[in-house]
């Protein structure tokens, strides 16, 4: 499928009203240009696009699996593609987005490498957020033998989705490896920006990156 943009679908300045969000929208919104392209992979109920959409009048669509979520995305205005993040992104045409954003899904991934390259083909930049394994507590739990169950990873080891977790250093590692331009950085912990030793103490890591100059 050849996607196009079509940026009457959505709604307009006259129609923008409050969203409840999770803490990590506003951090995403600081790097969206208004009236941009935006792809949103693994987007859930489309909130954080129709956020975007709401306060940027950003144009796009989600791209979601699970077909209760792609109903919440069509009640919720988001344009939505039901498709599986692990067969790539095949139906996106190269450069056809500004921004191609994977919230909180990269640690759920299988083909992690895969879909960081296709989001810089498909996208001229990227936004993820994962949720930072050297966090201190997870450090602390992991050194008493136990895998660790935090607020930022609540699963127990058996049920968990989450299958490639990583560390602020090895997610800079896959960039440096892949010739990925690393353009800005932030942790946080809740709500707060954390500044001193972020590998510690944040909980939560959102990289914003695209190509370096003459890679492929």
């Amino acid at each position: 499928m050849n996607t196009s943009i079509d940026s009457t679908t959505h709604q307009t300045s006259d129609s923008r009203q409050t969203l409840i969000t999770r803490p990590d929208f506003a951090a995403i919104a600081a790097w969206i240009t208004p009236q941009s392209s935006v792809l949103d992979l693994g987007c859930g109920d489309g909130t954080l696009l129709r956020y975007l959409q709401t306060n940027l009048n950003v144009y796009g669509y989600g791209v979601e699996i699970d077909a209760q979520n792609v109903l919440a995305c069509f009640e919720n205005g988001v344009n939505v593609i039901q498709s599986d993040l692990e067969s790539g992104l095949s139906g996106f045409e190269s450069g056809s987005f500004d921004y191609v954003i994977l919230s909180q899904t990269l640690q759920a991934m299988k083909n992690t490498e895969k879909i960081i390259l296709e989001m810089l083909r498909v996208g001229k930049e990227g936004i993820v957020s994962f949720p930072n394994f050297g966090y201190w507590r997870n450090r602390v739990q992991v050194l008493s033998g136990h895998m660790p169950v935090t607020p930022g990873l609540p699963y127990q080891w058996y049920n968990t989705p989450n299958i490639h977790l990583c560390t602020l250093h090895d997610f800079e590692a896959l960039c440096s490896q892949h010739h990925i331009n690393i353009l800005e950085r932030r942790v946080m912990n809740s709500n707060k920006k954390i500044r001193l030793l972020p590998s510690l103490w944040g909980t939560l890591a959102f990289y914003r990156f695209s190509r370096k100059d003459g890679s492929e």
